[in-house]
């Protein structure tokens, strides 16, 4: 069995679920899962889990950084934040002008870069109560979610002629780029809402090395070796891998979720023990 991950380009359209239903059926492989949703109006990168072993370290990417390009309309707003809720056309408020250049990358360098609060779009799998935020929308209750922080690191202007504007942004894990859009809409003092959304890298993978997936096969699939090299490592003998994979702990002293080798594959993901007794464990046997 292989294991590892894919690279999808995602069209518009299908759920990250069914993309991930046309990797298995492709590859007649059960084992798949995704690194992180991109909602069905959306495009783009979507990394894929294949095989058993590279769905246990799918926790270990949790917090890569991505890169989109976003479309932005003004004037409008929607339910959704986006293209595909009930959009509203919002009439300029008297002696209010439509947003120039400079003004949006004053607002935008210095609202929407660095360590931001956002509050989610109501429409969002955000657990309110323990039910999804998403879900208490359709029934009509009004949900407060609360907001959080999270990380911009870039978000630049590629284009703009009103009432289109085009970004390019790099933001840490549980950014929305449709809160971007309304609350940049909300600053400059009307409304706006994400027309386009297209995932363009997420960690160090990027969109140019994806294929559509009708387009896979297992050539594709990048081995799990591969995928575990960014990590710290260690190599163990025949005895210390074996004792790992019996759940025991063996003397070494290591950084946390340091990948241990064992004939040039990866058998286990070990952290320190916390006893003070200078052993380690396994955190995932693969």
């Amino acid at each position: 069995m292989k294991h590892g991950f894919l690279l999808i380009d995602k069209p518009i359209g299908p759920t990250s679920h069914d993309v991930v239903d046309m990797v298995r059926k492709n590859l007649h492989e059960a084992k798949a899962g995704h690194l992180g949703t991109l909602d069905p109006f959306a495009s783009g990168l979507l990394v894929v889990a294949v095989g058993a072993k590279a769905l246990k370290v799918i926790e270990f990417f949790n917090e890569l950084h991505k890169e989109y390009e976003a479309i932005v309309k003004f004037g409008s707003v929607s339910t959704t934040y986006d293209s595909t809720g009930v959009i509203e056309e919002v009439p300029m408020k008297p002696g209010v002008s439509q947003p120039d250049l400079l003004q949006l990358r004053t607002i935008i360098h210095d609202r929407f870069t660095g360590s931001v609060e956002q509050i989610p779009p109501p429409y969002s799998a955000v657990h309110i109560g323990g039910q999804r935020a998403y879900m208490l929308a359709r029934k009509g209750v009004a949900v407060n979610i609360p907001s959080r922080t999270v990380e911009i690191s870039s978000c630049d202007i590629v284009s703009y002629e009103y009432p289109t504007l085009t970004l390019k942004v790099a933001c840490g894990s549980g950014t929305y780029i449709r809160s971007l859009a309304h609350d940049l809409g909300q600053l400059m003092h009307t409304a706006a809402y994400l027309d386009c959304l297209r995932r363009t890298k997420v960690g160090e993978w990027k969109i140019e090395d994806a294929k559509l997936p009708k387009d896979i096969d297992w050539t594709d699939v990048i081995p799990l070796k591969e995928v575990m090299k960014s990590f710290p490592s260690i190599e163990l003998d025949d005895a210390q891998s074996a004792d790992i994979k019996l759940g025991k702990k063996i003397p070494l002293e290591i950084k946390p979720d340091t990948v241990a080798w064992n004939e040039g594959l990866p058998i286990a993901i070990l952290v320190p023990s916390k006893d003070g007794s200078r052993t380690a464990h396994a955190r995932k046997v693969l």
